[in-house]
């Protein structure tokens, strides 16, 4: 049974929302998917592989209830699967007020050199584009009726040793982060909320989709952390978010600071409290280009 009540959040506060969430077949998309129903959003859950979506799909509907999940299977790359999305998306539920473009494919991670055109073009189509695609079938209905949630699942922006995604990946993500940033300004003040949110350390490493495993990468730790984050627990600092849309906007953020505003205790409770303030690192400065617009709200 899916739960995150320890995490402070009122299980049905998103009552009534209708999300899609992109790539939500495994790890931190599956994640975003299972707290959304569980915070009572009716989720459309989208992916290339139609058994593992039907599996998610199969476990929010016997966590949740009936009718609270459906899988539609698309290539995100794809403009008529994008609309066979939505087409399947408002058929069931009426209305979608929540996307999380999420898609991507980890296998694509290699180097600019030396790395097929085919691989560089896939990359992009998966993330960028398919960003792009979702945005231009969606974000139109939520801006008529001046309500809805607009994110982008965005990692770092360049590559280093040690970080997950190479080259290939780190270009592909920041395209994205761009055009969902730029969004934010395209739409401000119509009621549609658009931020990115930066879940790195989420998760599990796939050795299927790395092209390579490094120690660096097995030993890979976040400010504040002892290890990787449950991505369960990345679905609820998603659904927090999602919940604070009007000072989310505009913004781009890291899930350990989304946790913090939470006030949630990872790993333990003295580790929000006493979060140490330290000097950037490298890999931190990868993401300092997301940091844009104001601070998290505070607390009352």
């Amino acid at each position: 049974m899916f739960d995150i009540s320890n995490t402070g959040l009122q299980k049905g506060c998103l009552d009534g929302e209708v999300a899609v969430v992109t790539g939500s077949t495994s790890n931190v998309g599956k994640g975003f998917a299972q707290a959304l129903a569980w915070a009572g959003a009716k989720v459309v859950v989208t992916g290339r592989n139609e058994k593992r979506g039907a599996e998610v799909a199969d476990a929010i509907n016997a966590d949740n209830g009936p009718d609270t999940a459906i899988f539609v299977k698309a290539d995100v790359s794809s403009a008529e699967d994008i609309a066979n999305l939505k087409e399947k998306a408002i058929e069931k539920f009426g209305k979608v007020d929540i996307l999380i473009n999420n898609a991507m494919d980890l296998s694509l991670n290699g180097p600019i050199l030396g790395s097929p055109v085919e691989e560089l073009d896939r990359a992009y189509a998966i993330s960028a584009h398919a960003v792009m695609l979702a945005i231009n079938a969606f974000v139109p209905d939520m801006v008529s009726r001046g309500h809805g949630t607009v994110t982008f699942s965005t990692t770092q922006y360049h590559y280093i040793p040690g970080m997950l995604g190479g080259s290939i990946y780190c270009a592909s993500k920041a395209a994205a982060t761009s055009a969902v940033m730029s969004l934010s300004n395209e739409i401000r003040d119509t009621g549609v909320n658009v931020f990115c949110f930066a879940p790195a350390g989420v998760g599990q490493i796939n050795p299927d989709s790395q092209k390579e495993i490094t120690d660096d990468m097995l030993a890979m730790r976040m400010p504040g952390f002892p290890g990787l984050i449950p991505a369960d627990v990345s679905g609820a600092a998603m659904v927090w978010m999602i919940l604070h849309g009007d000072e989310m906007r505009g913004t781009g953020v890291n899930v350990s600071d989304v946790l913090i505003a939470m006030d949630y205790p990872f790993p333990c409770p003295e580790t929000v409290r006493n979060y140490p303030k330290h000097y950037a690192g490298d890999m931190e400065l990868t993401l300092f280009q997301l940091y844009m617009g104001h601070d998290f709200p505070e607390k009352q």
